[in-house]
């Protein structure tokens, strides 16, 4: 993890010195400002990181000997199925749509979306997920 933040402050730095000469170059201010917004985020992230190694244990990529199979093990908990996203992503495109074809669909899309994100949610309070 030590070694994505500082990947991620050096491309920040770099992003920096992109964005002061292109806003001095091109003196256009879209660009510019997308730049130094893209250098903040970027700033953020690796800073993130970089501070959460040093409360974490070293990963075999911090290792510079380490092998491959020791980075092997778990790796987090992942959701088994689950049909929320689908519902999310149904009410999502009937939304936008609402914007091309009328903004009464809207009311249509507004209780799938609820619904999914209820769902989603909360599907680990009820049925075989439930914790005991």
């Amino acid at each position: 993890m030590k070694i994505q933040g500082h990947m991620f402050i050096w491309l920040s730095v770099f992003i920096l010195a992109v964005a002061a000469v292109y806003g001095v170059w091109s003196k256009e201010p879209v660009g510019t400002t997308a730049l130094f917004l893209s250098f903040g985020l970027s700033l953020m992230i690796g800073f993130y990181l970089a501070f959460t190694a040093r409360r974490v244990d070293t990963g075999a990529q911090d290792n510079k000997d380490a092998d491959v199979a020791d980075d092997a093990g778990e790796l987090g908990f992942f959701s088994p199925h689950s049909w929320q996203p689908l519902a999310l992503g149904i009410g999502a495109a009937i939304a936008f749509l609402s914007v091309a074809l009328g903004w009464w669909l809207l009311f249509i899309s507004l209780p799938i979306i609820m619904v999914g994100l209820f769902g989603w949610v909360f599907e680990y309070y009820h049925g075989e997920n439930q914790n005991q």
